[in-house]
């Protein structure tokens, strides 16, 4: 053997060795992880309205994307998801503005809009009016919030791959995995489609810009969009996707009604734990009875799908500290352990600028290791010369 065919033949060998030097060696995360850890980062969100505490979750939001996204097309669509944001936040304003509620004589006045009158029947609405400075405050706080939940969304479209959060469903939701699984591919592929659209408008000499340009854009781009995601519907059809297999028509109505009474359960005990002039039995009691019955119709719906996977992905350490990450900092929100709860929603009125709590901080801080808890994403795979 010569030398180069010996270095060939080592390369490779070389290349697929593990990592001696402490490193952690690239892999994709689960997409489960990265999905638990979103939606409770989100619900840890809506327990605040203190402007600090949401800036810092998008802080938080915009570390992991970056540190954690992979190289694919739609993993850079983080930024439209901001845009997304950032106007929710702007019609919030535009809103309390049009629909004033009248100032007092403590508010800071900044400008007045036209008054309109209205009927009797629309009595308690007024339309223009004087505009103070807490009223905006307040109404872009609240738009804040739920623009902080939407950009946990597209962090979590952004960092997982719906297709392979599909293979790890229960059977018994696999017929609506597969609507869902549809439904939130149409993100990605419009991410797709919007650079795939810009990119043909550059090689054109395309030079218009902004309204102009918003025609010749917006119709290929959900032309595309949509014309992908149906052909991923049809692709997962033919492979026999969402189909009832085997099961008998009583087994389905037994998961049906087992899923709904356990629904109904996690609904009433969900209730009793937020209310605390509720019963005792709509609180911890309901939610176990709720998830027995949503575990053993989970179980016994999954008997009626037999399917194998294909390199499936696994679930190690690094899920369950990104997980568990974002649970841990949506317990500690909800725990009002170490901090005044006064200090999660802060009031405008007087005008006063918000603190910044200690615990709830750091639980939006600890929700920000998942940046460096996951692995690193794996490299595309590129062709090289012989």
């Amino acid at each position: 053997m010569t030398a180069v065919s010996r270095t060939a033949v080592e390369a490779p060998a070389a290349a697929a060795a593990p990592d001696r030097g402490g490193r952690r060696l690239p892999r994709t995360l689960h997409p489960m992880a990265w999905w638990v850890w979103a939606l409770a980062l989100a619900t840890a969100v809506s327990r605040t309205d203190n402007p600090l505490l949401l800036l810092l979750v998008l802080a938080v939001l915009g570390y992991v994307v970056t540190a954690r996204r992979t190289e694919a097309p739609w993993a850079r669509g983080f930024v439209y998801y901001l845009y997304l944001a950032l106007s929710v936040v702007a019609i919030r304003v535009v809103f309390r503005a049009v629909f004033a509620t009248g100032i007092t004589p403590h508010d800071h006045f900044l400008f007045s809009l036209p008054h309109l009158p209205t009927p009797d029947w629309y009595a308690g609405i007024q339309i223009g009016g004087p505009v103070s400075l807490e009223a905006l405050l307040s109404s872009a706080t609240d738009g804040l919030r739920l623009a902080c939940m939407l950009a946990c969304v597209g962090a979590a479209n952004t960092l997982a791959n719906p297709k392979r959060a599909l293979r790890v469903l229960p059977g018994a939701l696999y017929e609506l995995g597969v609507a869902v699984t549809v439904a939130i591919s149409v993100a990605p592929q419009l991410v797709q489609s919007v650079q795939r659209v810009a990119r043909a408008r550059r090689l054109r000499a395309g030079r218009a810009k902004g309204v102009k340009a918003l025609r010749a854009i917006a119709v290929p781009v959900l032309e595309d969009a949509l014309e992908r995601s149906l052909r991923l519907a049809a692709a997962m059809d033919s492979r026999g996707y969402g189909r009832a297999g085997s099961a008998t028509r009583r087994s389905r109505r037994i998961t049906g009604a087992l899923m709904l009474l356990g629904m109904c359960g996690l609904c009433a005990g969900a209730y009793g734990l937020l209310d605390a002039t509720a019963p005792t039995l709509l609180g911890l009691p309901a939610m176990t009875c709720g998830a027995a019955l949503c575990v053993a119709g989970l179980r016994l719906g999954g008997r009626r799908v037999t399917r194998t996977a294909y390199r499936p992905d696994p679930w190690r350490l690094p899920e369950w500290c990104v997980a568990g990450s974002g649970v841990l900092s949506a317990v500690l929100l909800f725990s009002d352990l170490g901090y005044d709860p006064a200090q999660l929603n802060p009031t405008y009125y007087p005008l006063t600028w918000p603190g910044l709590p200690l615990v709830p901080t750091a639980a939006v801080l600890l929700a920000g290791t998942a940046g460096f808890l996951a692995p690193p994403p794996g490299p595309v795979p590129r062709a090289t010369a012989p």
